[in-house]
């Protein structure tokens, strides 16, 4: 068993400066989650007027670094080996932790993905700091230069406050889709440099044979979305919501009790422990509007509720209300969308 011992801050945290940011990515590329936590830290280094520091780690990473820099770092660190193409928990942890003791910054973001997940936890107890998960707002003081963290609680009836004042570097962690992402400036200049990573047998301690992507959507990238609640009464009901966000060159979601139920995939789940999506467009089809939902979907653009119930939860956030049964509004809807496609339909 691990050696249990108390995480002890540093003597003088007035020696932690900046922002850093670790970049998530895959395939070659940095995820939205990676670009969305740039914005974040480049907004708190404004604040406190400090740089905004990008870690990159994986296999070839020029033009990730470059693509960190042009989003918004004032200072891009890459680490690159053919081992490091996917995500490994014990090098990954190794290098950014590393990077925490080198660079020294106040504060350190981690997309909220699988892999950040594992890795912010894992160098949140290397660096022997703490660590706000799935927030919802990460902002700083300017005067104390202390995170605020801001997270849902208590089912998602709170919103509780975090504030880690005594041990550095300061930690959070943000679910995709949480934030906008910042513009790409490509005239934007930067201070830049890639590390060569020589990998010892007894960090890779397994061997990684394949790799077989999960597939599926990923609905916080999706510009129009059709979600379904328990409105729909049975999963049939399902099929008109694909229908129609096919039609509409969009993706489906649901509520938490509809992938409970087993009715649509946990990655459609629309919500605080799904996803969090910012479509230009919401439709919400038999769904009442519980906080958890809310807080899914509360950025979309434009919401178009359809609901039999007109004093719904879901009504509060919509800019559109179609008070009726699903059943009998959808089928309108496909059957227009079909018509304008076949060029028949109202001008």
């Amino acid at each position: 068993m691990a050696d249990m011992k108390k995480a002890e801050p540093p003597k003088d945290p007035s020696q932690y400066k900046g922002i850093m940011v670790y970049l998530d990515s895959f395939d070659g590329s940095l995820t939205r989650a990676a670009h969305e936590m740039i914005g974040v830290g480049r907004k708190m280094a404004d604040k406190v007027k400090e740089p905004c520091i990008g870690v990159v780690i994986g296999d070839r990473v020029a033009s990730m670094v470059d693509d960190a820099g042009k989003y918004g770092c004032d200072e891009v660190y890459g680490f690159e080996s053919p081992d490091l193409s996917m995500y490994r928990s014990r090098p990954f942890t190794d290098i950014l932790s590393g990077m925490v003791f080198e660079k020294k910054p106040n504060i350190l973001i981690v997309p909220g993905t699988k892999n950040g997940r594992d890795l912010a936890a894992r160098t949140a107890v290397r660096v022997q700091s703490g660590l706000t998960a799935d927030c919802m707002e990460i902002d700083v003081e300017p005067e104390t230069d202390i995170l605020i963290a801001r997270r849902p609680d208590y089912g998602d009836s709170t919103m509780s406050e975090i504030r880690c004042e005594k041990h550095r570097p300061q930690m959070a962690t943000s679910r995709p889709g949480t934030f906008e992402v910042p513009p790409y400036d490509d005239k934007r200049t930067f201070k830049k440099e890639i590390r060569k990573v020589d990998l010892k047998k007894e960090q890779l301690r397994e061997e990684i044979l394949s790799f077989k992507p999960k597939g599926g959507e990923d609905i916080t990238v999706s510009k129009v979305l059709v979600s379904g609640g328990l409105g729909m009464g049975n999963a049939e009901g399902l099929k008109l919501i694909e229908q129609l966000a096919e039609l509409m060159g969009g993706s489906y979601g649901v509520t938490r009790p509809v992938a409970d139920l087993g009715w649509a995939p946990r990655d459609h789940q629309v919500g605080q422990t799904g996803k969090i999506v910012r479509p230009d467009l919401y439709i919400a089809a038999g769904i009442s509007g519980k906080p958890q939902h809310i807080v899914g979907m509360m950025d979309s653009k434009t919401v178009i509720a359809v609901n039999k119930d007109p004093e719904a939860e879901i009504t509060k956030y919509s800019d559109y209300v179609i008070n009726g049964d699903l059943y009998e509004i959808l089928p309108v809807f496909i059957e227009e969308l079909k018509k304008r496609k076949q060029g028949k339909g109202r001008k």
